[in-house]
Order: structure tokens, then sequence, then C-alpha cells
């Protein structure tokens, strides 16, 4: 079975046409990273877009979560498909996703259609991050990576920054709904470059003249199931109230949705034609993957994100639904390893768990737990310290934000002269002593511009300062045929250490809030606050204790030099 060659690792300059792919992906990196944040400006008008109240935030949530949930649980599958077929084919097939499913988002007018979007639209954004970063070790030698590593870094990051930015641009002159309108017309613009500048890549063993014709119906079919679907999501009013021609959009009786009608089933039918019909062209793909043990592993990565992400983080560590979906979760992990041990061709292809990639996955765990506790709780210290406006609150946090992108952009360009170990770790030190001294604010500590500031700007540059040495060591030891799902591992480590990681140390704040409120006889707004103040000093500390941590792993560990990994046994396998 042959399927799609990869980008060829590079021993001489990059050309032209590779820049501009490298920063076209870069740019869809940018789109995607600023679509996580932008929700959290539209989340009120959304829910009203799908009849919700205020009063009812919590059903809300998998509108965030669902976003998640797409980014990570898949991105084991997707970096091992962007080491199997060529990574131009895989960045324009997320993008594709990501578009179709900001479409499918801004005509939802029901919860599940919009969850529905959101978590297709993280599947394609999510996948984009390991195939870009994987293609910067395609294009570039070890020891020339830092500078591209820290670029990709700083986007991501920027996105951040801009993502609320343009949400509230967007919200200004027009309603939710137009933001994910125009993530799907990037989408298509930078899907339309990336297939412009893939033309004469290979696209494996071709398909005998009958499976040819076939898979063309599929395609045909595929195309027109999407736009039924969309049109069935859309139902314009002048046929919907037409006696003629409005009865293929009336739901089913006992249903609400718009796709659970004659004409949102005739899209399904045909979207499962195009499946079928073209399972010759992807199934061969898909099964050099390894898709048993894809199954087991995104389940088991889905059950733990749903568990956390969707619960009341002020009242609760986990989600109710955590009490099956954790065992559900580790009977997966547990299969996956096995399945690991024993298959032919497993999804983590044996000697990528070698070297310095433990280490790296690690530090990426911790320095995602540390970098979204000051994203979540900065904001709640200055609305229980400083003042009662969400605006305000979200502009103090911006100090931190800023800096990030500068710091992963910096850790880059010293990667040119030094070590990873020797970027990451006094990055992380300057990251963890900042953070323990936001653990000592108190009421007037945010309002102090220049002390804040400072202490705020520290804490993200160390923080950016390390991305880039965490993902040079790791695909400087991963073999060349893995750089995929490599890279795919190193985003999962850090968005399991902001899903989990934050839980951990919510967990011990929590406790801290409720035994600072068992010492008080008559509770006030005062005493409140005051115990939510201990809760946010307490999730800082373990932060700070975190990226510390982070900074010793990184001095020991990141530094060595570049060890083959066929001389190095799996740890899965001993």
């Amino acid at each position: 079975m042959s399927t799609d060659a990869t980008v060829t690792p590079a021993v001489s300059e990059p050309t032209p046409r590779s820049k501009t792919l490298l920063a076209t992906a870069a740019l869809a990196v940018l789109l995607t990273a600023a679509d996580t944040y932008v929700v959290v400006l539209a989340l009120e008008e959304m829910m009203s877009g799908v009849g919700l109240g205020i009063d009812q935030l919590q059903r809300a949530a998998p509108i965030v979560s669902g976003f998640l949930l797409g980014y990570i649980a898949v991105l084991p599958l997707i970096g091992r498909l962007s080491d199997l077929v060529s990574r131009q084919r895989v960045l324009l097939w997320c993008l594709v996703l990501f578009g179709l499913g900001s479409v499918v988002t801004a005509l939802a007018v029901d919860l599940p259609v919009i969850v529905g979007g959101r978590v297709i639209q993280g599947i394609g954004g999510g996948g984009l991050v390991p195939a870009t970063l994987a293609l910067v070790a395609d294009l570039l030698p070890r020891g020339r990576r830092g500078v591209a590593l820290g670029m990709v870094s700083a986007v991501q990051e920027i996105g951040a920054v801009i993502g609320p930015l343009l949400g509230a641009a967007v919200l200004a002159f027009w309603s939710w709904r137009a933001i994910f309108w125009l993530n799907a017309g990037a989408a298509v613009v930078l899907a339309l470059v990336i297939a412009v500048l893939g033309r004469g890549a290979p696209t494996g063993e071709p398909l005998r003249l009958g499976a040819r014709w076939v898979a063309r119906v599929g395609w045909i079919a595929g195309a027109l199931g999407t736009a039924v679907v969309m049109f069935a999501l859309w139902a314009p009013e002048k046929l919907t109230s037409n006696v003629t021609y409005g009865p293929p959009f009336v739901p089913y009786e006992g249903y609400t949705s718009r796709l659970i009608t004659p004409i949102g089933f005739w899209g399904l039918g045909l979207l499962a034609g195009f499946v079928v019909l073209t399972a010759p062209v992807w199934w061969p793909r898909l099964r050099a993957v390894d898709v048993f043990g894809a199954a087991l592993l995104t389940g088991a990565l889905a059950c733990v994100v749903w568990t956390f992400a969707t619960a009341d983080s002020s009242k609760q560590v986990m989600s109710d639904s955590g009490v099956w979906l954790l065992p559900v979760a580790g009977v997966s992990l547990v299969g996956y390893v096995v399945r690991h041990l024993t298959a032919k061709q497993p999804l983590i292809e044996r000697g990528v768990l070698t070297g310095r990639v433990p280490a790296a996955l690690l530090v990426s765990f911790l320095v995602g737990t540390a970098l979204v506790a000051v994203v979540v709780e900065i904001p709640v210290l200055a609305r229980l310290t400083m003042t009662n406006s969400q605006t305000t609150a979200a502009f103090v946090l911006l100090r931190f934000l800023v800096a990030v992108p500068i710091g992963a952009l910096v850790g880059g360009l010293l990667l040119r002269r030094i070590g990873p170990a020797f970027v990451a770790a006094p990055g992380l030190v300057l990251a963890g002593g900042a953070i323990v001294v936001m653990s000592g604010w108190r009421s007037g500590a945010l309002s102090d511009l220049v002390i804040s500031t400072l202490v705020l700007l520290v804490a993200g540059f160390g923080i950016g300062l390390a991305i880039a040495p965490v993902n040079d060591a790791a695909l400087a030891d991963a073999p060349e045929s893995a750089h995929g799902v490599t890279s795919a591992l190193v985003v999962v480590g850090r968005m399991m250490g902001m899903v989990v990681g934050l839980a951990l140390l919510t967990a011990v704040g929590l406790h801290r809030f409720s035994t600072e409120m068992q010492k008080v006889d008559r509770p006030n707004a005062q005493t409140v606050r005051d115990a939510g103040v201990v809760q946010v000093h307490t999730v800082f500390i373990g932060a700070g204790v975190a990226a510390l941590v982070a900074a010793a792993i990184a001095l020991f560990f990141l530094g060595r030099s570049v060890i083959a990994a066929r001389d190095v046994a799996d740890p899965l396998e001993s």
C-alpha cells in the first residue's frame, strides 16, 4: 500500500515557495488561535441565538468546551496523518474543516448544532498546529529551527490578544454570527493559497479507472450534501413559510432541530454516500494510521477534556459526568498502551517517546498549567480587588498576554546561540517567580500600574521564552518520520496542562475558600471577597511551583545532546 509522501526534510535553504507555505500555515494558526478566545465576548449573544437565557450559563459551557474537545482529542490522529501524507494536504483539509465548522456555527439556531459546529472548528484548528510545527522541522535542519518555531509559537499566542479585540470590533457593528462568517471567508482564502502552493505534491497510488469514477461521484455527493445541509440550517423564511416549498423544512414530530427534517436527512444521506464512495481514497491512509489505536487514545482524551472542561469551576473540579467518564478514560488509555505494545504500526511510532521527548511533554504540561492559571485568575483577582468592570479586568490581563508572544519570538531567536535548556529554564524561573509574587497581591496591588504591569510582563515573557525550546528539543530527538505526531503530543501536553492542571489547582483553591468561609460566623460580601482572594492566591502559588518545577526539568533534561531515537528504548515498551 502506498500513501502520500511527506515533505522531505531539508538539507539546504528553503525555497521561496516553501517559505510562503510556512507563512500561510502560520497565518492559519493565528486565525484559529484567535477563534479560541473570540467566543469569550460573544458567548452571551450566542446563548441568546440558540434560545438560552443568561441564567443558563452552565448549559452553554459546551459552546466553549466543544471547541476544546475537538482541538485536543484528535490531535495525535491528525499529527500521525501528517507524517503519512503531505503536510500541505493536512493543512488544506484542516482549513476546510475549520471553515465548515464556522459556517455550521454561524447558521446554528439550537445548542446541539452550535456545539457540533464548534467541535468541527476545533478539529480543524487543532490539526493546523502540529502540521505547521512539523513543516518547520521538514524545511529546516536541526539547530536552525529556533526562529521559525518561535514565530509559529508567537502567532499562536498573539491569537489570545487579537481574538477578544476582533470579537469586540465585530460585535460593535454586526451580530455574533458575523464572527464565524469572517472565519469561514478567511479559511477559504488560506485554503486556496495552500492548494496552489501544494500543486505537484504526491497524491499517492492512483486508483483504477472504475474506482476513480466512483470516487468522483462520491465527491459530487459530498459537495451536494454539504450544500443541502447548510441550506437546511439556513432555512430561509420565504421558503419555510411557503405552502408548496415549506414542508421539507418542517421538523419531524417531536423534534425542533432544522437537521431533523426531510431536507436535513437528504443532505445527511448524501454525506453518507460521500463517505462510502470515497472510501478507496481515504481508507488506505487512515488504516496506516492505526485506526483502533487512534480511537482508544482519542476516546481517553475526549473523556478527560469533557470531564474537566464542562465543570462549573466556581463550585466543582469536574463535571457530574466525570464519575463515569474518567473510568472510561482509564480503560481506553490502558487499551491504547496494550495496542502500542502489540500493533505492527502503532499510532505513536515506536521510538518517538525517547531522548528529550518525555521531558519536553512534561514541561509542556506544566507550562500550560502556569499559563492558564494566570489567564483565568488575573481577571478574577481584578474583579475582587480593583473593579466591577469585566472590560477593565480584561485589560489588566492584556498586560500579561502581550508579553507571551514577545517571549516566544525571543526564545526562538536565542535558540540560534543557546541550547533549549538555557532558554527555557531561565524563562520559567522568571515566570515562576513573578507568579509567586502575584500570590501576595491584595487590594490595591493591581492599581499600582507600574509594579503590577512589570510583574505581569515578566510572567508572560518568561512563559513565552519556554515554548519554542520545548518544541525544538522534542522535534530534534524524534525520528524524522514522526515529526507530525511528536508535535501533536507536545501540543496535547500543553493543552492537557491547561485543562487538568488548572482543575487540580482549582480543587486546592476551592478547599482553601471553604476553609476561610468556615472561619466566619456571619458571612458578608466582604468576607466572601476575602475568601475569593485567598482562593486566587492558592492557585497562583500552585502555578508558580509548576513553572519552577518545569524550569528544573528543562535545565536538567532539555539541554542534552540529540539522541538517536533508535538507540533508546521506548518507555511504553519497557
